[in-house]
């Protein structure tokens, strides 16, 4: 009996001791210091428990996310020249003046200078799980680095940002916050009211939207059925015109093709300097866009940018959602006062009161946001 009760207390004792260590969302930790954390590419990481520098390389909206995460840009030493852009031209760099001092160096698409980067005595370097060669590269300098996938959801923003915030939450259990929980209720609150509205709509009376996501006087690029466009245009209760190319990512496309499909509604991204009058006047290259019924009907619109460009998974994409559903469908949700819900948005999330200009500012980017 005395050996079966030592046993007991033995195998209680290694429970306790597992259960110490580890929790749901991947992450254990031990008395080295170092926390093992799983990314989107299955990777097992070893991170510190204690990081104070943070570099972003290729997945351009995660800096505005750690700004929200720890309310603060101090961790962030470096990111890419794109998420820069976004954060000069929009309220991000005015919440968080801190990122318009991150160092832009070392980052250049997918490239990466190693180098450079060391100079930042980075503690952790987030990467996409698009390129999991660069996170072999980083290993091998002997960097901690995370994979944040934006695909593995399908494009789905919502669930993706999700996944984003579970991971940092594994890596960063002590700091996290309420904002997570609320951007989640929000956009959980926002896609609820968008389906029961549409729902009505039969296929002949949804939209038919085309997305502009990169456009130049030598090419037009959308989002076919793997991208971030269609699942706007579902999400809104659309349809995106573009869904049969099954190419993932963005698409190359050619005026003649959009042309044939006719949408009536156009959503231009904050990836391109763009507006709605260069399409009205066929301001870039050669396009005529004239005979497409978006342009006779005066219905092309420009995306946001709030915290960063809102075509991506973001903090904003509650407040986006419920400003495409009323551009698109402005009789069905005409009692929307979008700035007062944008007003609201940032008090509750961020604990800071906008002017209404500063909120209009939100759906009014700057042509420069999109030089990246």
């Amino acid at each position: 009996m005395k050996r079966v009760i030592t046993l007991l207390l033995i195998c209680a004792l290694i429970v306790s001791s597992l259960c110490a260590c580890s929790n749901n969302s991947g992450e254990s930790s031990d008395d080295s210091g170092y926390r093992t954390v799983t990314d989107h590419l299955g990777i097992e990481v070893k991170v510190p428990q204690k990081v104070n520098r943070i570099a972003v390389t290729n997945i351009f909206p995660v800096p505005s996310v750690l700004c929200v995460f720890f309310g603060s840009a101090q961790k962030i030493v470096e990111m890419a020249p794109a998420s820069m852009t976004a954060a000069q031209n929009s309220l991000l760099g005015k919440l968080y003046p801190d990122l318009l001092n991150v160092d832009t160096s070392a980052v250049d698409g997918d490239d990466v200078n190693i180098e450079e980067l060391l100079k930042q005595n980075p503690d952790l370097v987030i990467y996409s799980a698009s390129t999991p060669a660069l996170g072999e590269k980083l290993r091998n300098a002997g960097i901690a680095a995370v994979a944040l996938s934006v695909n593995k959801w399908n494009y789905d923003c919502i669930e993706t940002l999700n996944h984003w915030l579970e991971v940092l939450k594994a890596i960063f259990p002590d700091e996290a916050n309420d904002r997570c929980e609320l951007v989640k209720k929000y956009s959980d609150e926002a896609m609820k009211l968008i389906n029961e509205r549409v729902s009505t709509l039969s296929e002949e009376e949804k939209a038919r939207v085309f997305v502009l996501f990169q456009y130049s006087d030598s090419s037009i690029v959308s989002s076919g059925k793997n991208f971030f466009g269609q699942w706007w245009a579902q999400a809104a209760g659309a349809i995106n015109v573009a869904e049969e190319l099954e190419k993932d990512n963005s698409v190359p496309v050619t005026l003649e093709q959009i042309y044939k499909w006719n949408p009536d509604t156009i959503l231009m991204t904050n990836f391109n300097k763009f507006f709605p009058d260069d399409l009205y006047n066929n301001t870039v290259g050669n396009y005529d866009w004239s005979q497409i019924d978006a342009i006779k009907n005066k219905r092309v619109f420009k995306m946001p940018l709030g915290m960063y460009r809102s075509y991506t998974p973001g903090i904003d994409t509650p407040v986006t959602l419920k400003w495409m559903a009323k551009t698109i469908y402005p009789s069905l949700f005409e009692d929307i006062d979008i700035i007062k819900e944008t007003v609201d948005y940032y008090k509750d999330i961020f604990n800071v009161t906008l002017t209404d200009e500063e909120a209009r500012s939100i759906f009014e980017p700057k042509s420069s946001a999109g030089v990246i």
